[in-house]
């Protein structure tokens, strides 16, 4: 039976990661809480993926040309990375900065927006908020290839504001349109003598253009502006520069922080009429952004060290997002250890859960919290984890069935079983619900538990509950 400090552990890498299985956890346990936060903050030591590889087996997931690839290519990811907090972070920046398919076109400019995020997701919030605003993926899909000397475009500027850094309420329409002059000449290379979008998105002769960000001194204007009360002749980095020192940016990361890896919040649009479930959390998270130089790691460090992450009033008090609940499960199972079709397979089941990675629905990304659950995407979540976990073909579940045997040895105690189940699936709680259902249904005798077949069916019990689509 696991033990306190396991739990833990399988509570830190369901929020930081995409979970764990028990010798995972057991290892990690051993080294300690702390310094695993920090080696999951730190990506000095990790190693990465094997592109070579993804070339080689199928290399439309690397290439990136349309959706399905470039989707699949980032769940390889999720399922296989030694930095799961690095890409749990991509995925926490992808909802914020909303960057979709249909109106860029081409996956392989997203693949290079979530590298961005790799790179600088954990670093200096200043720091991505240039990279994010020289980003060829965002320069198109909110038109600031459009965004000229004389002729603003404000889409840019205005998202920049309301959804990415400070919150509606927090500025003026003027600090727009003074923002969307400073981003004046910030655009991509490739595009302005092509009027139409079928020529640049052609295939022929070389394959779709690689589109790069271009400065055009020429289109920017640099005369004197005013935003948010400081006055100078800014370019696109002054107003970055001013967003970043404002309390209310810092409060808006921390917020989206807190959402996204303790507890469901309200959507977004509610924050600016409903409290932070935990004030003094976000208080805290502000310190830590303005202590460290903007730096989202060091709130990330601050965040899962404190009292309130590791309080289990937070434990399974958010709703998996279909990502985090697929990339999970064939962690578990070990499917996905090489790139194939099948990877395909389950991106599309995501799909069918309420999300499509890199094809948010709108600039406000996915609502989180209870609205990944209705009464079609309940059921596809509840028959893919099942389905995958009662797969006794599959080599992880071949093993967590193993697993399970040994550590039963003779016992007949349905409650113990169900505990080594439990465990195997990262060391997770069910509510006292749940676990009378599972006991009865040893007990009824619906399954041989002395047979490693009933203990597969157990297992797919426990994946079916509605326990297991929380973290």
């Amino acid at each position: 039976m696991s033990n306190a400090n396991v739990q833990l552990m399988g509570h830190l890498m369901r929020r930081a990661g995409f979970g764990a299985g028990l010798s995972e956890l057991e290892a990690r346990a051993s080294i300690g809480y702390d310094p695993t936060v920090d080696e999951l903050i730190s990506t000095d030591s990790q190693k990465g993926i094997d592109n070579a590889m993804l070339y080689r087996y199928h290399p439309d997931q690397q290439g990136g040309l349309g959706l399905s690839g470039a989707a699949s290519y980032w769940l390889f990811r999720m399922v296989n990375t030694d930095g799961p907090l690095q890409e749990k972070t991509a995925l926490f920046w992808h909802s914020v900065f909303a960057t979709g398919y249909p109106k860029v076109t081409q996956g392989k400019i997203l693949m290079n927006q979530l590298e961005m995020f790799r790179k600088f997701g954990m670093g200096s919030f200043r720091d991505l908020l240039v990279a994010l605003s020289r980003d060829p993926a965002m320069i198109m899909w909110l038109d600031n290839e459009d965004n000229h000397l004389g002729a603003i475009n404000e889409n840019y500027g205005r998202e920049l504001l309301e959804l990415f850094a400070m919150g509606v309420g927090n500025y003026t329409e003027k600090d727009v349109k003074e923002t969307a002059r400073a981003f004046t000449g910030w655009t991509v290379a490739n595009t302005e003598y092509m009027t139409m979008r079928a020529e640049r998105d052609s295939l022929w002769p070389y394959g779709r253009l690689a589109y790069w960000f271009e400065y055009r001194p020429e289109e920017h204007d640099a005369s004197e502006k005013e935003f948010l009360g400081h006055v100078g002749s800014f370019n696109g980095e002054d107003i970055i520069d001013i967003i970043c020192r404002q309390p209310a940016t810092a409060r808006f990361i921390a917020r989206h922080l807190y959402h996204f890896f303790v507890t469901d919040e309200p959507p977004v649009p509610q924050w600016p009429y409903e409290k932070p479930i935990d004030s003094q959390a976000i208080e805290e998270l502000m310190e830590a952004y303005f202590k460290n130089n903007y730096n989202i790691g060091e709130m990330l460090r601050v965040l899962f060290k404190s009292r309130f992450f590791k309080s289990e009033n937070t434990w399974y008090r958010k709703i998996k997002g279909p990502a985090e609940l697929v990339a999970g499960v064939l962690k578990l199972t070990g499917e996905c250890r090489v790139p194939g079709l099948e990877t395909n397979t389950n991106t599309g089941s995501m799909g069918f859960m309420g999300q499509t990675l890199i094809n948010p629905p709108s600039v406000e990304g996915w609502h989180q919290g209870t609205e990944w659950i209705d009464t079609g995407t309940a059921i596809e979540r509840i028959n893919y984890a099942s389905e995958h976990l009662g797969n006794a073909s599959n080599a992880g579940v071949k093993d967590i069935i193993s697993n399970i045997s040994t550590a039963r040895g003779t016992t007949k105690d349905p409650n113990l079983l169900i505990q080594h189940c439990l465990d195997e699936l990262g060391a997770i709680t069910i509510s006292e619900d749940s676990h009378s259902a599972l006991v009865n249904f040893v007990k009824n005798g619906e399954i041989d538990v002395d047979a490693e077949k009933g203990i597969g069916e157990l297992v797919e019990m426990v994946a079916a509950t509605p326990d297991f689509q929380r973290e």
